[in-house]
């Protein structure tokens, strides 16, 4: 017998909402599959299971608020007994009318809802950030890079491809920075523990900021080993899902490098900050008029130091300079 809890959906969340339950006692589950819908201040998060089993019991109501960590249900190994019967879960009888009501109108829902609550969105923001600052030593470094390369080969490239599969530059940027993990993996992994725990996937989260306002970094998974064509669809994917509010769990929790790109708001350059447990942060500003961008690094310096996070930016420079390898 396991618990499926309440999981952490980044570093700004330390409780979230159960809003409906996707499975039933009794159900036989996979990994990876969605089975239940959590709402944080940000968005309603499809949430995913992490083991195969069958569901022993639902420990929780809809519109119940819990702690990250909470239990929300009991789950046994296929080949283990059921010990007892299996009940239903039932609303709460002193749930109000209006929970009541919103219990099933998200049962009834097929999109999921971006959370329209600016003020707490903002707030989280501003609780994860300040946990960052105040817990992780940052250090910072620049560096000015030549996209002309970059740029001249994409519209070669795009000029072969029809309208639908052509790449925007921000794809190459991901894929060079996940390739350069390779050359300083110190940069790529979470702090946990007390200890850097380096990752073996290269998972790059993307800043994107939603409509109504506040920001999101879910990860596109593995993009170190993804070609251009297949990012540049995960990444369109993965924006439309940001801001109609239908992430994936995994998607939010799994990023092991961040990427913020303010390029396109006429910023010169962006310092981050970075999330925890990660430990990097990449930053790209806009494209100059001699076709250069200054690329930055916010890193944690108990993972590594400005030496490390220098050869870093030096080799996502190396990798633009010859995107035909990317």
């Amino acid at each position: 017998m396991f618990e499926f809890k309440m999981p952490s959906l980044g570093a700004d969340m330390d409780k979230g909402r159960l809003i409906e339950w996707k499975v039933k006692p009794g159900d036989h589950v996979k990994r990876g599959q969605i089975v239940a819908i959590v709402e944080t201040p940000k968005a309603a998060v499809d949430v995913e299971i992490f083991e195969d089993g069958i569901v022993e019991r639902l420990l929780v109501d809809p519109q119940t608020e819990m702690a990250v960590g909470a239990p929300m249900a009991l789950l046994r190994a296929t080949n283990e007994t059921a010990v007892t019967a299996i009940p239903q879960v039932a609303e709460h009888p002193h749930l109000s009318h209006r929970a009541r009501k919103l219990a099933h109108q998200a049962a009834s829902e097929t999109t999921l809802r971006v959370s329209d609550n600016r003020e707490a969105m903002r707030a989280v923001i501003a609780a994860a950030m300040s946990r960052s600052k105040r817990e992780i030593p940052h250090y910072y470094l620049g560096n000015e890079v030549d996209l002309k390369p970059s740029l001249d080969w994409l519209s070669e490239e795009n000029a072969k491809r029809p309208m639908e599969d052509r790449i925007i530059y921000a794809v190459l940027l991901l894929k060079a920075v996940a390739k350069a993990v390779a050359s300083v993996p110190e940069v790529n992994g979470f702090w946990l523990d007390g200890r850097f725990q380096a990752s073996q996937a290269v998972n790059v989260g993307v800043a994107i900021s939603l409509r109504q306002g506040g920001l999101v970094a879910p990860a596109i998974h593995d993009v170190d080993k993804k070609d251009l064509g297949l990012l540049m669809r995960e990444l369109n994917d993965l924006v439309l899902r940001a801001r109609s509010g239908s992430l994936r769990s995994s998607e939010f929790s799994d990023a092991t490098i961040t990427v913020t790109n303010l390029g396109e708001q006429g910023v010169d350059s962006v310092f981050g900050v970075i999330y925890p447990p990660q430990v990097a942060i990449v930053g790209f500003g806009k494209i100059s008029a001699r076709q250069t961008v200054q690329t930055t690094l916010a890193g944690d310096h108990r993972a590594s130091d400005g030496h490390r996070g220098g050869l870093f930016l030096v080799k996502i420079a190396q990798l633009l300079q010859h995107p035909e390898n990317l």
